[in-house]
């Protein structure tokens, strides 16, 4: 197994280092559910399909992510508390290129 780590800032501004598999076709959501680090029922509400926006956060490292699609693009232009950095978690797969990413989740929508 290879894992890699990531720096995950919560909702209340509690800073998070994780361990994440690459070998598991996991997305960063799902790596924020399975760690726990927001309540459960606020995450991934849609599955992973980019139709929620509640993965919301900003990257705040320098990595050379993926290109967005067009359902993450569509989401992001309808969501609140949207920057310049933001990308859905659920469309983050953890790969080792993404070894030290930095990303603060963005606040619930209300």
């Amino acid at each position: 197994m290879s894992d890699i780590k990531l720096k995950i800032t919560d909702r209340v501004g509690n800073l998070h280092e994780v361990d994440a598999p690459t070998d598991m076709a996991m997305n960063l959501m799902e790596v924020i559910k399975g760690f726990e680090l927001v309540p459960e029922g606020t995450i991934g509400t849609c599955g992973g399909m980019a139709m929620c926006a509640s993965c919301q956060c900003y990257v705040t490292s320098e990595h050379d992510l993926p290109e967005m699609e067009y359902d993450e693009k569509a989401m992001l232009a309808e969501a609140f508390h949207v920057e310049d950095n933001s990308r859905l978690g659920c469309q983050l797969n953890i790969t080792p290129e993404l070894d030290g990413l930095e990303v603060t989740l963005a606040p619930e929508e209300l």
